[in-house]
């Protein structure tokens, strides 16, 4: 069988690899075409595989959000699995970071597929971290939430200008994050909207004018509706505040017709994991960051 592995440059070609990676992963966020061409740089590479012709795989590579780490992903259908796209895919990407100068790269495999996490094994990948998804059916109607004295809340969509005076919030979100290593977003990748791309639903709070929460909504390209970024400052903690905004967006989904919301919480983040089980969400599927020295072995 004949492997050919490319650069994803055109628009059918980043259509495809969005047709793979959807297929692979059906819960999870997937960039538009648009998206991933607006972000091109010459440290992400985007791959397409094909086997005897037709679109298999694809593949990510390019820095991760951990200061100092290379981020790849690798993605094959499952009927094309166990003929080398795998390998040659993970070759080409993982050369690629060796190239940018990186010296680990990680990973993301779904808990629930074996042949992965084995795959990921059989390169030296090891687990570092898990992320869990809760998922909430919305109700035909929401309880009206409740926020603390002091505190008023409006949207993007009123306030536009909030989403840039939000950012030192949300770093201090990122920094809490429980994660192997820390997560840093800078303020170009903030002010692209992945983490509150529907404006009407994404909530900020405010006392004397200054932020002191943000909890933002995301509608992913498949239509789906997925929390972003929920961060409380930390001396307004403990006061029912994120409690107060995710409710915010419960009821703007119940009136906007929405019936389900996922979101995905890192393991270690007992408190939002909780507050999401007070809410109703229940637990569908676990994200596994596995990690390797480079080059890839």
């Amino acid at each position: 069988m004949g492997i050919e592995i490319r650069v994803a440059e055109t628009d059918a070609d980043l259509e495809a690899w969005r047709r793979v990676r959807i297929a692979v992963l059906p819960d999870e966020r997937c960039a538009s075409v648009e998206w991933m061409r607006n972000s091109m740089t010459p440290e992400r590479l985007y791959l397409v595989a094909e086997l005897d012709g037709a679109v298999v795989g694809c593949g990510f590579a390019g820095p991760s959000q951990s200061e100092g780490r290379g981020f790849l992903s690798p993605r094959v259908l499952p009927a094309a699995r166990r003929h080398g796209v795998g390998a040659a895919l993970l070759d080409e990407l993982g050369a690629h970071l060796t190239s940018l100068g990186f010296v680990t790269a990680s990973s993301h495999v779904d808990g629930a597929d074996d042949g992965s996490l084995a795959f990921a094994a059989r390169f030296g990948f090891e687990e570092v971290d898990r992320q869990v998804e809760q998922v909430r059916v919305v109700g035909a109607a929401e309880p009206a939430p409740v926020h603390p004295i002091g505190v008023s809340v409006t949207t993007l969509a009123e306030r536009p200008d909030l989403l840039r005076e939000s950012y030192p919030l949300a770093t201090e979100g990122y920094e809490d994050m429980a994660t192997f290593t820390p997560v840093s977003v800078t303020l170009e990748d903030w002010l692209a909207g992945d983490d509150a791309n529907v404006l009407e639903a994404s909530f900020v709070a405010l006392a004397d004018g200054e932020v002191i929460g943000f909890s933002g909504m995301c509608r992913n390209p498949d239509g789906g509706y997925e929390d972003g970024l929920s961060v409380v400052r930390r001396g307004w903690r403990r006061r029912g505040l994120a409690e107060a905004l995710k409710r915010e967006k419960l009821a703007w989904a119940a009136r906007n017709g929405v019936r389900e919301i996922a979101t995905w919480t890192q393991r270690g983040n007992e408190g939002m994991r909780a507050l999401n089980e007070r809410l109703g969400y229940a637990y569908r599927s676990v994200s596994i960051t596995v990690r390797a020295e480079l080059p890839i072995g």
